[in-house]
């Protein structure tokens, strides 16, 4: 084992003693024995909720008596050796996005009801199948549009490293409370790097499966680029959750069969064999320094730890447009279903996207959808010559509260500064972000790989073999500049 890296000015949450810094392998054994139990732990949680998320506003809803109920169902469970699952007990948040029964979905919009919703999404139905704790509702930009967290409804998310600093998104909240410990899985989903974005920015492990692995309902507006996927302190943790969200459900017309009987199967093994193309740049990226410099210490650590690292680009040249053509289509799709006064009151990037989207062809996005074909071919053709693909994450480090881009840049779009993402939306392919140290300014840095369709294990099987080797640590409180 490494020394674990972290800021030089900032304490790390790694204490054995305190409960909220377990993670979910460490918890159930803990249970098992009777070290401690799920009510102990849950309450710990809570607590450490109550007294953070003031300072940083990921939990936009908390289901505080809840949860203790189902903690103390828990209880009884280990207790009497009955436990449902190994995620029995587990201290778990779902994405603002995503429907919880006895829980508000208003997806951080003015337009949505505050009433709680009736059914649970398939992930929410198989997480308390399981028996896990389900702590409530993470915050997210308006109906996820964009790679930042904030919205009318909720307000703004902070990063935990920087508080005067954006966490990305649009699974913001979720990132934040994953690297503040305020739970130990959090569920975010993934239409543009919705998780893999924040993970980045905020220092933790996401990963978006392949898609159709993970069900989901109801749908987005772009569904057919749409993930549900972890958000969490380790590979470990993420392949013990898609164990439960990552099976079929018939409830969801997208879903595919196929997925592993363990999702973690291949975490242990040795990346010996392992052929990983590297891109710095994809070719004409214009990256952060200090991120392509963490990045590419990464691509050695991972070459020192057995994998073959080859320099080579990807053929995702035109994915920008495609994305965009897609993308912004949605939010005409979803504008279009609004009445005069609820357009009103959406966000106006997200009108401003659907305006741009009003000025296009049905053949435009017809285009779009087989340029969408050929992208995810060329994909999949490289992917036969290699195993992964390692690239940044994104190619900024975090920016200023409210904004969509870095306010100094001549960026407008959020895509402009995080085009290592969407092309794995549009190919379906599974994606994940890993941390890989930190900049002079004390702020995460990620990079990602990808693979190709269905090579899921082995992808979180080499981020595991990293994050074994090169653990990172996550902080004891939010970070607020004086």
């Amino acid at each position: 084992m490494r020394d674990v890296e972290f800021p030089q000015h900032l304490s790390p949450h790694t204490a054995r003693d305190d409960l909220t810094a377990l993670d979910a392998e460490q918890l159930a054994r803990g249970y098992q024995c009777g070290e401690f139990d799920p009510l102990q732990v849950t309450r710990a949680v809570l607590d450490r909720i109550e007294r953070l998320n003031p300072l940083v506003n990921a939990y936009v809803h908390v289901a505080h008596d809840t949860a203790l109920k189902e903690a103390r169902e828990s209880t009884q469970r280990w207790q009497a050796g009955k436990p449902l699952s190994p995620l029995d007990g587990i201290p778990t948040s779902l994405k603002g996005l995503t429907d919880v029964a006895g829980m508000p979905a208003r997806a951080g919009s003015l337009i949505t009801p505050a009433t709680p919703c009736q059914q649970d999404a398939p992930p929410v139905r198989r997480l308390r199948e399981a028996g896990a704790i389900l702590l409530g509702k993470t915050n997210t930009p308006e109906f996820g549009w964009k790679a930042v967290t904030d919205n009318l409804v909720h307000g703004t998310t902070s990063n935990a490293w920087n508080t005067e600093l954006t966490p990305g998104g649009s699974s913001g909240g979720a990132a934040t409370a994953a690297a503040l410990n305020l739970g130990v899985l959090h569920q975010g989903g993934d239409s543009g790097g919705s998780i893999r974005i924040p993970a980045a920015f905020s220092g933790i492990f996401g990963f978006k499966p392949t898609f159709g692995w993970t069900p989901q309902w109801p749908p987005s507006k772009a569904a057919f680029l749409s993930s549900i996927g972890p958000m969490t302190r380790s590979p470990r943790d993420a392949a013990a959750m898609l164990n439960v969200i990552g099976r079929h459900d018939a409830q969801d017309p997208y879903a595919n069969r196929g997925q592993p009987e363990d999702w973690g199967a291949d975490i242990g093994k040795s990346l010996a064999g392992l052929r990983i193309a590297y891109s710095p740049c994809f070719g004409s990226v214009e990256v952060d320094p200090e991120i392509a410099s963490l990045v590419e210490r990464a691509a050695q650590r991972l070459a020192n730890l057995g994998a073959d690292i080859v320099a080579v680009d990807p053929p995702v040249e035109t994915s920008l447009e495609t994305f965009r053509k897609i993308w912004f289509t949605a939010s005409l799709g979803l504008w279009d279903d609004c009445d005069a006064e609820q357009r009103e009151q959406l966000d106006p990037g997200l009108v401003e996207n659907a305006m741009c989207a009003r000025e296009w062809s049905s053949l435009d996005l017809f285009k779009a959808l087989e340029e969408r074909y050929r992208i995810t071919q060329a994909l999949e053709k490289f992917n036969q010559d290699y195993h992964l693909l390692l690239t940044p994450s994104v190619a900024v480090t975090p920016f200023a509260l409210n904004h969509q881009v870095p306010p100094d840049s001549q960026m407008h779009d959020w895509e402009e500064w995080a085009p290592f993402s969407y092309p794995f939306n549009l190919s379906g392919q599974p994606a994940a972000s890993v941390p890989c140290g930190f900049t002079s300014q004390g702020l995460p840095v990620g990079f990602q790989l990808a693979g190709g369709k269905h090579d899921d294990v082995r992808l979180l099987r080499a981020a595991a073999a990293y994050m074994d080797a090169y653990p990172t640590a996550h902080p004891a409180e939010p970070y607020r500049p004086r």
